[in-house]
């Protein structure tokens, strides 16, 4: 008897494959789930793969576009960054790929989902959050949470003579000693030789950006057009390269931060569930596109207005990192990003170089910048003895307490 269908989210790896022929033991039906979010994958070996080991459908899904539209460009707008480094590449993409499972479990009519996620990580929560936001009577298998199957696997050696027993195509080339996780916003490397946080990455690590050292000795000058928040247009000055769809944008800006090594960083992390882990993360596209925000935004928005936007952007990423997008507080704070960038038009000029971003110039129809009334050369609509009442009134608060301090050291 069947214990019902599963839709796994499956990578084509060697874990998910083990997982997948471990579930048909345990009588589940297994629908294979393999979502395309811009990784370096063999899609056809992956589905061919699946179907050798027994599954009963698989779906490929390309989500490249509404990960940009529905996930990248929210937090562009909002200048997602948590704990001041980390750009969220991977936890912005686990409700994108989560949804999607959510919505083949329902249409096929399957009970239980399953993923690969460790027992230890933030991802089991942001994959799990999300089904049970999206499809709240759904049950969750999760290998690597199970007894049976943890016991029974200790680590890569114990899948690899499960994986050879069963007929499972294993790797053939050695495996990096770390972990990676890819996508068309990042790839993050932790775990194996980069667990301690002293040990430097090896040279040979990054794929997505050249190292700096390395990289051309010529800048790329571009031009972002911002419309709302988010990006509409980038030309390359020099070439006259134009992209316009959101896909297209994103990879471009991939293409030139990688060619010139921007968006490395190496850190130590506050994971949501208690620990700290030590990450490196490469994000070239995303690395320019928070410089030019950031400027464009800071060009066009209210100052009052962006003090409030920024704590709410720090919120946000929390909220993403821990995997409530889906909540109702983080479905809130979006709008409320949204609403503020209601003004963010505008071009930003920008150089690529030798792993950074260099900001040039900007211009914008709302521009908050008025060339009149900053002059030092001209007066403009500003009388400059203005200021010495506001300088005065902001005073008492700090005479006051220059008093209060001079009572306490006579008493002393």
């Amino acid at each position: 008897m069947s214990k019902g269908s599963v839709v796994l989210a499956y990578s084509g790896g060697l874990d998910t494959s083990c997982i997948l022929l471990w579930l048909k033991e345990q009588g589940y039906e297994v629908i294979a789930y393999l979502a395309n979010i811009g990784q370096d994958e063999d899609f056809d070996a992956a589905r061919k793969k699946a179907e050798t080991l027994g599954a009963k459908k698989v779906f490929i899904e390309d989500l490249r576009s509404e990960f940009v539209q529905e996930f990248i460009w929210p937090a562009v707008q909002a200048n997602a960054v948590y704990e001041d480094r980390y750009l969220l590449g991977t936890s912005i993409a686990r409700p994108c790929i989560a949804r999607r499972q959510v919505q083949i479990a329902q249409r096929e009519g399957a009970q239980y989902v399953s993923h690969g996620a460790t027992g230890k990580g933030n991802d089991q929560v942001r994959f799990e959050l999300t089904c049970y936001a999206l499809y709240p009577q759904v049950q969750i298998l999760a290998p690597w949470r199970i007894p049976e199957f943890y016991n029974r696997f200790r680590g890569r050696t114990d899948l690899m003579e499960y994986a050879e027993k069963h007929g499972i195509p294993v790797p053939v080339t050695p495996k990096a000693p770390w972990s990676m996780d890819a996508n068309l916003m990042h790839i993050s490397y932790e775990s194996g030789v980069l667990e301690n946080p002293k040990n430097h990455a090896p040279p040979d690590l990054y794929q997505m950006t050249k190292n700096p050292e390395d990289s051309p000795n010529e800048p790329d000058l571009l031009e972002i057009h911002f419309t709302r928040g988010v990006p509409v247009k980038v030309t390359h000055v020099k070439e006259g390269t134009c992209k316009e769809t959101p896909l297209e944008i994103f990879c471009y800006l991939n293409e030139i931060g990688g060619k010139h090594g921007v968006g490395r960083i190496d850190i130590v992390e506050n994971r949501f569930i208690g620990m700290k882990s030590r990450g490196i993360y490469e994000t070239p596209g995303g690395t320019i596109l928070l410089h030019a925000h950031l400027d464009i935004e800071t060009f066009t928005m209210d100052r009052e207005v962006r003090k409030i936007k920024q704590s709410l952007g720090i919120k946000f990423s929390e909220l993403i990192y821990n995997g409530f997008w889906y909540s109702p507080e983080c479905e809130f704070v979006r709008h409320c990003i949204d609403k503020s960038q209601e003004n963010v038009e505008g071009r930003v000029q920008l150089s690529v170089f030798k792993g950074q971003v260099y900001i040039l110039g900007r211009e914008s129809p709302k521009s908050l910048y008025n060339e009149e009334l900053v002059s030092m050369d001209v007066q403009g609509d500003y009388d400059p003895c203005d200021a010495s009442g506001f300088i005065r009134i902001n005073a008492v608060r700090l005479r006051e307490h220059n008093r209060l301090q001079g009572a306490a050291q006579k008493k002393l």
